[in-house]
């Protein structure tokens, strides 16, 4: 439904027609900075019966929307949220999973929402990197508590934080006092984590990568502003001495939760400072290596080893158990207590032509591919 009602507009459009709207968008998979471009096409016409048209303040790039991409994702766009642009009706697809919306106009029928609303999109790769679109009202989340938020923390809202949530509340029950470890903590999630555990009382170890000395002090820091009881180096993760350390920190008291987002040797290696029915959970493998796991510890230590994926959690739950889950969030936000990691917005302005725009659209994924951008990476089209 996303751009189906434009496709016999779009096939007419020509350059000396009134334009409004533009999109990021790939015809086929491939490597990101080279198969997407930005578009511009012609006005979204009025919203049919049980819609709304939605303008898009802001959309994250994630690693998974690079994956979409990529066509390596387990989930993909479909047809019907796609653009044709020519005669032969070759569909373009639109980037972007999570984002921002604001209600700019009601369809016929809809009372649920209205105009100036803040929405989430809970339809799987519907296709945010846009400057708006009509979507169903089945397909969308009013965000709970939007005045009390900024822009920034609601379009950031169904990925990260509700995966370290999840992730925190899913497998075991956990009491104040209690204790946590975790890899990849500098990451969006590890860095929710952190702060959502801190918010319920608990304690935890993180795991990051070494860097150099002044580098390595400004994060460590960093992540004990957001809570971190206690912050260590991969490489400090292979010292022997470290698990009489963590005896002394936790005063003996078992870690019965371990996120992992690494895998290989070093997730071997904090598996092994689990305590007795321990719960380890896998949501990530930045190392792109397999995770290797002793039988030892399943056998004398009664491991339980998980994966997490936020989608599937969202395909199983019923909106209200989402709608609890968003305003648990917010609450937190409201409270101070929850923030967005660093990040850097990417605003492809009115001004810039649609190769402009593609030209910055892949420099920036460019530099993302090298770790150039080691910051969360916002898009905010301008419309044309």
């Amino acid at each position: 439904m996303l751009f189906s009602t434009l496709r016999s507009s779009l096939r007419r459009f020509s350059s000396s027609a009134i334009c409004a709207d533009r999109a990021v968008v790939y015809a086929q998979n491939g490597d990101p900075s080279q198969v997407l471009r930005v578009i511009t096409y012609p006005n979204i016409p009025q919203p049919p019966p049980n819609s709304v048209k939605v303008e898009f303040l802001l959309s994250p790039i994630n690693p998974a929307d690079i994956n979409v991409v990529e066509g390596v994702y387990p989930t993909k766009p479909t047809t019907e949220d796609a653009l044709a642009l020519s005669e032969d009706q070759q569909l373009f697809f639109v980037g972007g999973n999570e984002g921002l919306g604001r209600v700019v106009t009601l369809g016929p029928g809809v009372n649920s929402l209205a105009v100036g609303d803040w929405i989430i999109m809970t339809k799987q790769q519907a296709g945010t990197w846009a400057t708006s679109r009509n979507v169903s009202v089945n397909d969308v989340l009013k965000v709970p508590g939007f005045e009390y938020v900024t822009e920034v923390q609601a379009a950031t809202l169904t990925v990260n934080p509700p995966t370290a949530y999840n992730m925190l509340s899913e497998f075991i029950a956990l009491k104040p006092g209690d204790w946590v470890i975790q890899n990849g903590a500098n990451s969006a999630v590890g860095q929710a984590v952190i702060q959502i555990a801190a918010a319920r009382g608990l304690k935890t170890i993180n795991f990051i990568r070494d860097r150099s000395v002044p580098d390595l002090e400004q994060l460590v820091q960093k992540l004990k502003g957001l809570g971190a009881t206690y912050v260590l180096t991969y490489d400090q993760l292979a010292d022997k001495s470290l698990r009489n350390k963590i005896k002394e920190w936790t005063a003996s008291k078992p870690i019965r939760l371990g996120l992992n987002c690494v895998g290989g040797k070093d997730t071997t290696a904090m598996a092994r400072l689990l305590g007795n029915d321990a719960h380890l959970v896998s949501y990530g493998a930045m190392a792109k290596q397999p995770l290797s796991l002793p039988i030892s510890l399943f056998i004398f230590k009664n491991l339980t080893s998980h994966g997490f994926w936020q989608s599937r959690w969202y395909t199983q739950r019923s909106l209200s158990e989402r709608e609890i889950l968003m305003s648990n969030l917010v609450d937190l936000m409201k409270a101070k207590k929850l923030d967005t990691p660093d990040h850097d917005i990417v605003t492809i302005t009115a001004a810039e032509s649609d190769e402009q725009a593609t030209e910055k659209i892949q420099e920036t994924l460019k530099a993302m591919s090298s770790g150039r951008r080691g910051r969360k990476i916002l898009l905010k089209l301008e419309s044309s």
